[in-house]
């Protein structure tokens, strides 16, 4: 009798236990569902799955949101106010109020715009110019046009008013209008210049044509000048197509400014395109950029043009040169760790020693790649604080109970991930050090590592590096290392830069998994390695993944021969990589590096790089300074193969 009782009691547990989990379940598919309709913005579904959220699930505060966004342009004023009330300080107050500021914009309600305005933290263009847009309304002088004039794209609606409402006041010049139209033309927003030529008086529009060619084909533009150049929308025009044409081809656009263009407009217009020039020719490290830059002359140039000044003087072994464009950048731009390191490097160079470590100081302790770079200047070897911080059991526990925290867990085991990471750096904004830690810990035992490694690396005094650098899956990687010979250390860098260790990890560009593996990179390594059975619907499987990730970064070595080159091929292709050499002589890791053209690039090889160093140390291995890993890049050789192109199919 007492066994059958037993048996009864554990007979009503599992069934208790599969009807929670079947309850469970129907909750997670109501709330995706729910989700996918509010992207939708189909009201009517949505409906229908809210009545199957428990009302105090954890996302409740969510399904207010998504509920309310969706019919906001025809909200009142009264509901926005019950549901900031209802929840206030919580990341989707915030980001409703951010979504009501730009409806009180289109409306002219100004009156609440202001009120909201003065509570929203967040730094955004459009409720800018809608602040700037009141404002004016109340004839104020402080709508005069600012940084936002200069933005390199189509405006949105609250800017795209604000220019209407300058303009027709007369607030903004024809110089102002033409120096946009000039910025557009510099970033390829060609529509969007188009727009903006709307803004010039009638009498002062260029001639339609001309700018169509202008555009489509600026080198005919420069060849066949029109005859008379001096209407301003003409010369404005050519030099247009004089920009154009120096992003298509630097040396063309540099020869075509040789001859009679340069004679037929004026000086400040030539110094300008010589400084539109020398920036494509620095992008495609051509030996007469710095002899370009020269000829911009005192030619206001800005802070990007300036650090391609500053790289195109470190592959020519300029110090002068590099001195002088930091030297003429904002006090913003000069003390990046960039610019503070080399200039650091340019005074050492020039004897200046004091100089020199005065700037390394500045920079050194910081654990990016200049800092690394500084402190190996100064004689120290990076290693791993003595002291970290473990949290205690009472600290995570704290930060289980954290209900930002919560929202942003759930979401993310939802699949709803972009609001999942918002939820959670909104939870952790104003957390110390100790609280950070328990956070990152609490991520690291729910396997989301990108927070693990974000929130660990945010401490200031307090750190614990085993956090900002995990080791999940850390007997496949090694395998996979040791089996293709690689450095594990940089592997684990890689990884760390491509997906933050999360196993589902897609780009818009296809690339998956850990290793952010390509469709058919996958394929020809597959084929290359000799994997059996290989399905493209198992590319994010761990194992498969590490396969064809360290067997693609194994080709790639192999072929180019150094870890900085082979790091950058991982991320632009082999051939990108190879053609970034210098063409004449080795140069050092860290200046290829910083004068790689594209800004995602260059940004992943140092971060790459820097990983690994602190990798070897958690692992134990010797350590290797940063500058030893960057090593030399040998300059690039005809008799190299060309067999490269392969790697990309």
């Amino acid at each position: 009798m007492i066994l059958k009782y037993f048996r009864c009691l554990l007979y009503l547990s599992a069934a208790f236990a599969a009807a929670g989990a079947l309850a469970a379940s129907k909750q997670d598919e109501a709330v995706i569902t729910a989700f996918d309709a509010y992207r939708a913005g189909d009201a009517i579904k949505f409906a229908r799955q809210a009545k199957r959220v428990d009302e105090h699930h954890v996302l409740a505060p969510w399904m207010d949101y998504w509920r309310l966004a969706m019919r906001l342009e025809d909200a009142s004023v009264k509901d926005v106010h019950v549901f900031l009330s209802k929840h206030a300080d919580t990341y989707v107050a915030e980001l409703l109020r951010g979504d009501w500021l730009k409806v009180a914009g289109k409306r002219g309600n100004w009156q609440e715009l202001d009120r909201q305005a003065a509570l929203y933290p967040r730094e955004d263009l459009e409720i800018r110019c809608y602040a700037s847009l009141s404002r004016l309304e109340r004839g104020e002088d402080a709508a005069l046009p600012e940084a936002w004039w200069l933005e390199p794209g189509e405006f949105p609606d609250g800017c795209a008013r604000l220019a209407e409402a300058l303009v027709k006041a007369g607030r903004i010049s024809t110089t102002q209008i033409w120096r946009r139209v000039r910025v557009l033309f510099e970033n390829g927003q060609i529509t969007a210049a188009k727009t903006a030529l709307g803004y010039l008086p009638r009498n002062e529009a260029p001639d339609e044509r001309l700018l169509a060619e202008a555009a489509r084909q600026p080198k005919r533009v420069l060849a066949r000048l029109p005859r008379d150049m001096e209407p301003r929308p003409t010369r404005e025009v050519v030099v247009l197509a004089g920009v154009r044409h120096a992003r298509n081809d630097p040396l063309g656009a540099a020869e075509a400014f040789e001859g009679e263009l340069g004679q037929r407009l004026t000086e400040s217009e030539m110094q300008y395109l010589w400084g539109r020039v020398a920036v494509e020719g620095a992008r495609e490290h051509l030996r007469e950029t710095l002899g370009w830059f020269e000829r911009a002359g005192e030619a206001p140039l800005d802070d990007n043009q300036l650090a391609w000044k500053a790289r195109a003087a470190l592959r020519a072994g300029s110090w002068h040169a590099l001195r002088d464009a930091v030297d003429r950048m904002s006090p913003a731009a000069r003390s990046e760790p960039a610019w503070t390191y080399w200039y650091g490097r340019a005074l050492a160079a020039q004897g200046e020693v004091t100089g020199s470590r005065a700037h390394y100081l500045r920079i050194a302790g910081q654990t990016d790649f200049y800092g690394l770079l500084a402190n190996e200047e100064l004689g120290y070897v990076s290693m791993l604080p003595e002291a970290v911080h473990v949290p205690s059991e009472t600290e995570i526990e704290a930060a289980k109970g954290e209900p930002g925290l919560a929202r942003a867990f759930e979401l993310i085991r939802l699949g709803i991930r972009t609001e999942g990471v918002r939820e959670w750096l909104f939870a952790i904004r104003r957390f110390d050090d100790k609280q950070l830690i328990a956070a990152s810990e609490l991520a690291r035992r729910g396997e989301v590592y990108d927070r693990t490694i974000h929130t660990a690396d945010r401490t200031a005094r307090l750190h614990n590096f085993s956090l900002r650098y995990p080791l999940p899956y850390h007997e496949v990687f090694r395998a996979y290392a040791q089996s293709h010979g690689l450095d594990e250390a940089w592997v684990l860098g890689l990884v760390r830069q491509e997906s933050r260790f999360i196993t589902e990890a897609r780009s818009s560009a296809g690339a998956a998994g850990l290793m952010q593996v390509m469709p058919g990179t996958a394929r020809y390594v597959a084929s290359k390695i000799g994997l059996r059975n290989y399905r493209s619907k198992s590319v994010t499987e761990i194992k498969t993944n590490v396969t064809l990730g360290t067997g693609y970064l194994k080709l790639v070595l192999d072929q180019l021969g150094h870890p900085v080159l082979a790091s950058a091929a991982y991320n632009a292709g082999p051939a990108r990589a190879r053609r970034w050499r210098d063409a004449e002589k080795p140069l050092e890791g860290a200046v290829y590096a910083e004068t790689i053209p594209f800004s995602e690039t260059r940004d992943y090889v140092k971060k790459v790089m820097a990983n690994s160093v602190f990798y070897a140390a958690v692992l134990d291995q010797k350590l290797v300074p940063l500058k030893v890993r960057m090593g030399t890049i040998s300059a690039r050789s005809g008799a190299e193969p060309v067999d490269e192109e392969q790697l990309l199919p």
